[in-house]
């Protein structure tokens, strides 16, 4: 479901695809080839939530905002996350189950482990691997993950064209 609030209409990319069973509620801007896959809300009643290209926001994830947020291009975000108030960089995973709470900062080329809670404010730097609850830097992120974070958008890249395709 896309839905207005107020004066504020979500503007999708038409290359995205937003499932009927998710929401994406106001002051909402997706770039071009972005999935919010089913039970994701993506509510920005509050403030401003810009979402880059090449994004996937997975099932039942919530992002909501009480002020600007900004997810960045080629992001993995996991089932069930909770992303509020938040900045994350571009090419980074946010794990199954992960909190990311209000103003913190995840860099570029991050990973954030599956159940991990970020706190507020902290400042997560560029290349950093973080677990735990709370979470702490536990190193950088390897090659190999690196070469996932680079190219895992093709995975869902090939989705949307399955899921516009079955609209047909």
């Amino acid at each position: 479901m896309i839905e207005r609030f107020e004066d504020k209409i979500p503007e999708i990319a038409e290359s995205s695809y937003v499932h009927g069973m998710s929401c994406v509620i106001g002051d909402v801007e997706i770039g071009e080839n972005c999935i919010v896959f089913p039970g994701a809300i993506v509510r920005a009643d509050m403030g401003h939530i810009k979402i880059g290209h090449d994004t996937a926001i997975e099932d039942n994830t919530v992002v909501h905002s009480g002020t600007d947020m900004e997810i960045g291009d080629y992001v993995t975000i996991g089932h069930s996350v909770v992303v509020h108030g938040s900045k994350i960089g571009s090419n980074c995973l946010i794990g199954n189950n992960a909190t990311i709470l209000d103003n913190a900062k995840v860099g570029n080329f991050c990973v954030i482990a599956a159940g991990c809670v970020v706190g507020p404010g902290a400042e997560i730097p560029d290349n950093s691997m973080v677990v735990g609850v709370p979470g702490v830097i536990k190193g950088k992120v390897s090659e190999s993950m690196m070469n996932l974070l680079k190219n895992g958008y093709k995975y869902h890249a090939e989705l949307i064209k399955r899921y516009k395709k079955q609209k047909k």
